[in-house]
């Protein structure tokens, strides 16, 4: 029997005697995700691959492929970091470009750390800069790229992992161009998203987001307590929510139009009224497709 990445982790998780619920407590992240996981509907990012890997002590490969890497030390053959110290809330302006995927996750630590990683990359210091400027209430993150380095190039072979300090988190603005971001346990008084990415993860978090993109956009939440709004222009972007999540539906702007989905059909609506979670659509002529598959 070939035993596949969801087998591996439900038998580390039963070695241990550990519930999904809490396994998810141990890493911080919601119950869904675990459950996601173990059911082979989707795998961890790279921040909770490297969670899982130091909370079950073995490496990376040996958690997704049941082999030990040739390499003792590290998961990705390059890796690069930055860390900054805060003592004070702040506001954030994270400008990290291109990258296949972007990680971000608060965590219970007073410093920012920025880490970059790559399998083809090499001397990940040649080709990037990253910059933190602190100014006043703020943090200014800067990702630039050096020499002959691409934004295409980045695309496909950098993933960045962005690790904020929970207890200081006050306004967040990220600028990306990625395949996939995933954001965990962000809790804020606001994000604001621009750039152009194709796949959002939202697991934990407390406040409004807002996502400002034409791309076509899945997004998948996992758990969220808040505002999450969607500004687009001619795009049709589908967001899939638990069974169990309560949320209100807004539609704004010209030509938009919500609908809704239930075990991958088109059903009636199930927006409720006066709820404390709002999905908001907003825009010009553009769709959002609200899903859910009632059998999770």
């Amino acid at each position: 029997m070939i035993m596949t990445f969801e087998t591996r982790l439900r038998d580390y998780r039963k070695q241990l005697g550990l519930s999904q619920e809490k396994l998810a407590e141990e890493l911080h992240i919601s119950r869904q995700a675990i459950t996601k996981w173990e059911s082979g509907a989707g795998t961890p990012d790279v921040v909770n691959l490297m969670a899982l890997s130091d909370f079950f002590q073995v490496s990376i490969d040996q958690l997704l492929f049941g082999k030990e890497a040739n390499r003792q030390s590290k998961d990705f053959i390059y890796e690069s970091s930055t860390e900054y110290d805060i003592d004070g809330e702040k506001d954030f302006d994270i400008q990290l470009g291109g990258a296949y995927q972007i990680s971000m996750q608060a965590v219970e630590s007073e410093k920012v750390k920025v880490k970059l990683l790559s399998n083809t990359l090499n001397q990940l210091e040649e080709h990037f800069k990253i910059k933190i400027d602190d100014v006043k209430n703020k943090i200014d993150i800067d990702l630039k790229r050096l020499g002959d380095m691409t934004e295409a190039i980045a695309k496909e072979n950098l993933r960045i992992a962005v690790f904020l300090p929970e207890k200081y988190l006050g306004k967040i603005e990220l600028a990306v161009n990625c395949r996939e971001l995933i954001l965990t346990n962000i809790c804020c008084h606001r994000f604001e998203l621009s750039g152009k990415v194709s796949t959002i993860t939202v697991d934990g978090g407390v406040g409004e987001m807002e996502f400002d993109s034409n791309l076509d956009m899945f997004i998948d939440i996992l758990s969220h307590q808040g505002e999450i709004a969607l500004n687009q222009l001619s795009a049709t972007s589908k967001i899939q929510v638990p069974k169990d999540y309560l949320f209100q539906a807004v539609k704004k702007g010209l030509a938009t139009k919500i609908s809704y989905e239930e075990n991958g059909k088109a059903s009636d609506g199930f927006s409720l009224q006066d709820c404390e979670n709002v999905l908001e659509l907003n825009g010009f002529k553009s769709e959002l497709v609200i899903s859910r598959n009632l059998s999770d």
